[in-house]
């Protein structure tokens, strides 16, 4: 059976645990683009016990927590509330969930933490890692799918079993739990980096769901088995050490002489058989990011896209807020309407004969929208001696496809070489992918390592594009010999204390900045300028042009 047939498999499995119960699970955090294969999935969401109810990222508070109906109220010249989309009978369908602001992923989580909704299934288009539905939001929803990368051909719809559903809800209350099985799920938790308390909550309902889905009232190895695949193993931070692993006790004769038919007897899994369970059911993306070591360190300044902005004009709608009338105001027409809407009968009686509306002041709401600037890709290379050609070919290479996920996002794009005695700004910020291409094989090689002269010539530009209103980060390719100084000389201490000068600059602007060592070896000093810099730092010997690409966009998209 082929990997993207098991996912395929576990999804399946993993709404029809969230039918038996969806209160209790939370929901579904689906992590695909829209298409053939998620439309598959989605059509089994019929068999869940509640009314689906589609929202989108720019829903208002009235909408979905009922409100004013405003129409109606100014109709007849009373207060007539209208109800919301969060009530205990709806299932939530968020579409483009890697667009919704934190203040909406808030509200939608203390209304499962309330149960003021049945259950929330978060659609997520995100093309980067970075760029996902809150985190406050997926922590609370049980199962976590990834469906990129499945072919259309392994998809079906998905045709559930709902008389097997409505069985399985009937049995659920009487499912037992073995005594230990508690301890060993944060024990587990703890073992692949899990920091959440509700995944072992949603382990622990989810082994039942399992259980009374196959008319067990007593889980057993395989019900544990299928929670752990289905809950833990899209949540994994860290492989275990399987040397540092607990081998359970055996039992004591008097264990064994116990009453089998007690339904809290303890079942005698080996924790290494979960172990391999759940690392075997942990996406294929995510275990290339634990071997490269880039999913130990989550930084904040190399990210997947620009810093945000609010504004009045345009971007992402936000909700509105007080204002007052000006030049630059945009005012919210409904949003005022409904502050207003309460108040008319009351301003009628006070001024009786002033006809229409009574609009305050204090009822202007205002629009406000959010903007992400575009990100500045400054990729800075070692063209020196010291850096072999065959290093220096694998760079190339691993920047050509780096350069084709930059355009696909719409990055922009700039190279600086340095070799010899100085560095050299080889192609301005640009987004056409074939000038760069053309000047990236062009790039000579040989001579020294003028690294500070690079550094330089990198925060000039980072400091030009930052005035140009994008988000720099450099991205530094190199082995770390520098030998030349600013000022030419070929001096190996100062060219260092040169280099070290320039990263304390560059962390006295806050640049982001991914220093990659291509050394044999990697070189400490190389580190320490990273951690310098406040940059993540990145060792990859002997890699080829696939494997640092791929290193550098996992990097980048943390």
């Amino acid at each position: 059976m082929t990997d993207d047939l098991q996912t395929w498999l576990r999804a399946n499995m993993a709404l029809t645990m969230l039918c038996i119960d969806p209160v209790g699970l939370g929901g579904l955090w689906v992590k695909s683009r829209c298409g053939a294969v998620r439309d598959c999935l989605t059509s089994g969401f019929s068999a869940l016990p509640l009314d689906l109810k589609r929202i989108h990222p720019a829903i208002a508070d009235d909408q979905l927590f009922g409100g004013i109906d405003l129409s109606a109220t100014l109709s007849a010249g009373r207060v007539i509330e209208a109800k919301g989309l969060m009530r205990p009978e709806n299932a939530l369908i968020l579409t483009m969930a890697e667009r919704t602001d934190q203040n909406l992923g808030a509200r939608l989580s203390l209304g499962l933490d309330q149960q003021q909704c049945g259950c929330v299934v978060a659609l997520d288009e995100g093309v980067d890692d970075d760029e996902h539905a809150p985190l406050a939001l997926t922590d609370r929803l049980a199962f976590h799918v990834h469906l990129d990368g499945i072919s259309c051909r392994l998809a079906e719809d998905v045709g559930l079993d709902e008389n097997a559903i409505m069985h399985a809800r009937m049995i659920l209350p009487d499912v037992k739990t073995p005594q230990d099985f508690h301890s060993d799920l944060v024990k587990l938790a703890v073992q692949f980096g899990i920091n959440s308390v509700r995944a072992p909550l949603f382990a622990l309902k989810t082994a039942r769901c399992h259980a009374a889905f196959f008319e067990r009232t007593q889980v057993d190895e395989d019900d544990i088995e299928a929670a752990l695949t289905l809950v833990y193993a899209p949540r994994a931070q860290i492989l275990p050490d399987m040397d540092e692993t607990e081998t359970p006790a055996d039992p004591t004769p008097d264990q064994g002489d116990n009453d089998s038919s007690d339904t809290n007897s303890d079942i005698d899994i080996p924790q290494d058989m979960l172990i391999e369970a759940i690392k075997a059911a942990i996406p294929k993306h995510m275990l290339d990011q634990f071997d490269m070591g880039a999913g130990s360190k989550a930084t904040s300044t190399a990210s997947g896209s620009g810093s945000a902005h609010k504004g009045n004009r345009r971007g992402r709608p936000l909700p509105a807020r007080a204002g007052r009338l000006s030049s630059d105001a945009r005012v919210d027409l409904l949003a005022t309407l409904r502050t207003a809407a309460p108040w008319q009968t009351l301003r009628r009686q006070a001024a009786p004969t002033r006809p229409g509306l009574h609009i305050r002041p204090s009822d202007i709401k205002t629009k406000r929208y959010q903007q992400f600037s575009d990100r500045l890709l400054i990729f800075t290379v070692d063209a020196s001696g010291s850096s072999a050609v065959t290093r220096l070919n694998e760079a190339k290479g691993a920047i050509e496809l780096l350069l084709a996920q930059a355009y696909a996002r719409r990055d922009h794009v700039a190279l600086v070489a340095f070799r010899g005695d100085q560095a050299e700004l080889l192609l301005q910020p640009t987004r056409s992918l074939v000038q760069t291409k053309k000047r990236l094989a062009a790039l000579p090689g040989g001579g020294g390592t003028p690294f500070a002269s690079g550094l330089h010539v990198a925060m000039d530009v980072a400091r030009n594009a930052h005035k140009r209103g994008l988000t720099p980060t450099i991205v530094i390719l190199t082995d770390g010999r520098a030998n030349v100084a600013l000022d030419g000389r070929h001096d190996r201490s100062a060219a260092m204390q040169d280099a070290e000068k320039l990263s304390h600059q560059i962390r006295a602007q806050k640049l982001a900045t991914l220093v990659i060592d291509t050394a044999q070896r990697p070189q400490p000093g190389l580190k320490e300028l990273a951690a310098v810099m406040n940059g993540t730092y990145i060792a990859l010997p002997r890699a080829d042009a696939h494997r640092l690409s791929a290193t550098v966009s996992s990097a980048l998209e943390v």
